[in-house]
């Protein structure tokens, strides 16, 4: 049987339905199910093996960008979600949908030294742009944690487009960097056409994040959240020199990924 996917519709989601045709093309059973119906039938979730928080400007990004959604997630769902995080079921958060993951303490999860705070998410956090403005462009990404089953085993680079205005991701020495980077949870960087780093370059890294960061995973690997938008290059066609012939780097491995390892649960 197809995996079911629940992709989450706020007030505010714009790329849920091509989110839904990503994953259908994966090979997934992926139905839209709004906020308000999730609120009323909270053990709805447990019946889906897969979830995705798309992007979108939830709630017009009233008081921060995700901020009123993370406020959602951590209010209403706290419990039904973390048990769907426990039980290893993959999620997945996309522009919006990882700063709500964010700052919602999802991600980046517990810091893994002991003696840390108890807030899973307040040692990191998606700011503006370091350019200052919002960023409308096409990007490139190395897939880099084998830990997260969303990037494990992609050995080519994606390219897909960008749209946001606080994507720069940061962190703070609550949560410690170096256990981060031990932890594998640095899942997708910007990266050079060629390969080569991006080294923080503007444009290649489109928003200043740290260490050219464009995704994380937590540590269990099973929650990624990422700015660019893999949804949107799932088609040749989609490609912005798809008429000059160029062929290449599909976001939807990542997709496939995720919902093989659905299938197994």
């Amino acid at each position: 049987m197809k995996p079911k996917a629940l992709v989450l519709q706020a007030h505010g989601s714009n790329r849920d339905l091509d989110v839904i045709e990503a994953l259908t093309l994966a090979g997934a059973d992926a139905a839209g199910i709004p906020l308000n119906e999730l609120r009323l039938n909270k053990t709805l979730l447990s019946e889906f093996q897969l979830l995705v928080v798309p992007g979108g400007f939830s709630y017009a990004d009233a008081l921060g960008a995700g901020k009123l959604l993370a406020l959602d997630l951590a209010s209403y769902f706290a419990e039904e979600i973390s048990a769907f995080v426990e039980d290893g079921k993959p999620v997945i958060g996309i522009c919006n949908g990882f700063q709500a993951l964010v700052k919602s303490g999802i991600l980046p999860g517990k810091p893994p030294s002991p003696g840390g705070r108890g807030d899973r998410g307040e040692g990191a956090t998606l700011t503006f742009n370091a350019e200052g403005h919002f960023e409308c462009r096409w990007v490139t990404l190395a897939p880099v944690s084998q830990t997260c089953i969303w990037t494990r085993g992609l050995d080519d680079l994606i390219e897909c487009p960008i749209a946001h205005g606080e994507g720069n991701f940061q962190m703070s020495n609550i949560f410690p960097l170096s256990s981060f980077i031990e932890n594998d949870q640095i899942a997708l960087a910007y990266i050079c056409p060629d390969s080569s780093p991006a080294n923080g370059e503007y444009p290649l890294n489109p928003n200043g994040s740290l260490l050219d960061i464009a995704g994380i995973c937590n540590p269990k690997g099973n929650v990624l959240g990422l700015m660019p938008h893999p949804e949107n290059h799932i088609h040749p066609y989609q490609h912005p020199q798809w008429t000059r012939g160029v062929k290449q780097h599909s976001g939807l491995a990542l997709f496939k990924n995720g919902v093989e390892y659905a299938s197994q649960i």
